[in-house]
C-alpha cells in the first residue's frame, strides 16, 4: 500500500481529526487500541511538557489517552526525597498511567549514577533513559544487574561527543548485561545522516526505549515538526517495529512549541495511530 500522507489520512479518517486538534483530545473512541495486534505501547517523554507542571502533564497525557509516561526531572526532581518521589509517582499511577521510566538523566560521576538508580527504584520505574559518562558504564552495568532496572542510553545527534548515534552507544555496551541498552531517538538519528529504520532494526535486541518524532530535514540543523510533516518515513519505521515484534514503549517527544505543544502533539498522536490502524488491517 502506498503511504502518501494524503492517502493514509483519507483512508483512516485521521485527517479530519488532525484538522480539528481540540476535538481529538476527547474523541478516544476514534483511536484504535494499540494492544490489538500491536505488540508495543505508546508513551510520552515528559520533556514534551517542560513548560508545565506535573499535574498539567498528567492531565494532557490523559486527554491524549496515552497510558505510559517517562518523567523528566522538571516534573520529578532528581534531588527529591524518597517520600516525595513516591508521592509524585503515586499521582501518575492514580491517573491510570504507567510511570515506566525517567529521563533523560545525565550521569557525570559515581554519586549521580547511584542517585539515578535510587530515584528509579523509589518511583517504581523499569527503565532509566540516561547519558552516563563513558568511564561510568561499568558501574551502570553493575547497577543494572543489582536492581533489574534497564539503562537506555540516549543518542543526541550531531554535536554530542558522548553518544551521537545508536551505534556509538552500542559499541561500548555490546558485551555488557542485556539490560544495558539504547533509547533510540529517531530524530537525532536522522539528523546524524543515519537511517533510523535500519539502525533501530540492527540493534533491536538492545533497544529498551524509543523517542518518536519527526524532523524538518535530515541535517544537523533539523528541527522537530509534527509527525508526518517531516523527512522521516514514519509508516516505514512503525512497520519495522511490527515486523521485529518490538514489545516495549514508543514515546512521543514533541520538542516543538514548548509553551503550547498540545495541538501539534495531538496531530502527531493521531497520525501514528492512523498508520498503526492501517498496518494492522
Amino acid at each position: 500500500m502506498h503511504f502518501s500522507r494524503r492517502n493514509f489520512l483519507r483512508l483512516s479518517g485521521t485527517g479530519l481529526m488532525a484538522s480539528q486538534a481540540p476535538s481529538i483530545l476527547m474523541a478516544k473512541q476514534a483511536f484504535p487500541e494499540e494492544g490489538r495486534g500491536v505488540p508495543f505501547q505508546l508513551g510520552i517523554a515528559s520533556y514534551t511538557f517542560r513548560e508545565f507542571t506535573l499535574e498539567e502533564t498528567i492531565d494532557m497525557t490523559t486527554r491524549l489517552d496515552i497510558k505510559n509516561l517517562c518523567l523528566k526531572s522538571m516534573h520529578m526532581p532528581l534531588d527529591a526525597s524518597p517520600e516525595e518521589i513516591k508521592i509524585m509517582a503515586g499521582k501518575v499511577q492514580k491517573a491510570g498511567i504507567n510511570l515506566y521510566g525517567g529521563g533523560v538523566i545525565y550521569m557525570k560521576n559515581v554519586e549521580e549514577v547511584e542517585n539515578a538508580f535510587a530515584y528509579a527504584l523509589n518511583a517504581g520505574m523499569k527503565v532509566i533513559v540516561g547519558v552516563p559518562e563513558h568511564e561510568l558504564l561499568e558501574l551502570c552495568n553493575k547497577k543494572v544487574k543489582e536492581t533489574g532496572i534497564n539503562l537506555a542510553i540516549h543518542n543526541h545527534g550531531p554535536g554530542d561527543k558522548r553518544y551521537p548515534t545508536p551505534e556509538s552507544a552500542f559499541s561500548l555496551i555490546k558485551d555488557m548485561d542485556p539490560g544495558m541498552g539504547l533509547c533510540v531517538d529517531i530524530g537525532h538519528t536522522v539528523r546524524s545522516g543515519v537511517d533510523p529504520i535500519e539502525n533501530t532494526r540492527k540493534y533491536m535486541e538492545r533497544v529498551h526505549d524509543i523517542h518518536l518524532k519527526d524532523e524538518d530535514k535530515a541535517e544537523a540543523s533539523g528541527s522537530t515538526c509534527e509527525i508526518g510533516h517531516g523527512v522521516i518515513d514514519i509508516p516505514g519505521f512503525l512497520r519495522m517495529l511490527l515486523e521485529e515484534n518490538y514489545s516495549k514503549v514508543v514515546s512521543f517527544e514533541y520538542e516543538k512549541d514548548g509553551k503550547d505543544p498540545l495541538d501539534g502533539l495531538a496531530e502527531s498522536v493521531g497520525y501514528v495511530r492512523g498508520v498503526l490502524k492501517m498496518l494492522s488491517y
